[in-house]
């Protein structure tokens, strides 16, 4: 079963499905959705001057 993902804007919900989907609808690589989800891209959120205007995705667990 492949992991769901929903990636949001701020509180705008974007797109939500496999990483697949989401890349297909966004215009970017699967890659980029899943490298979304990384610690490392947390981190990288955390320390922008305005993260609410910031693209992040989370894993949904079913």
């Amino acid at each position: 079963m492949k992991k769901e993902y929903a990636v949001y804007k701020g509180d705008l919900m974007l797109v939500m499905g496999t990483a697949e989907e989401c890349a297909a609808e966004m215009g970017v690589l699967p890659e980029y959705i899943r490298w979304l989800t990384t610690p490392t891209a947390k981190r990288r959120l955390a320390r922008r001057k305005h993260p609410e205007r910031c693209i992040v995705a989370d894993v949904i667990e079913d």
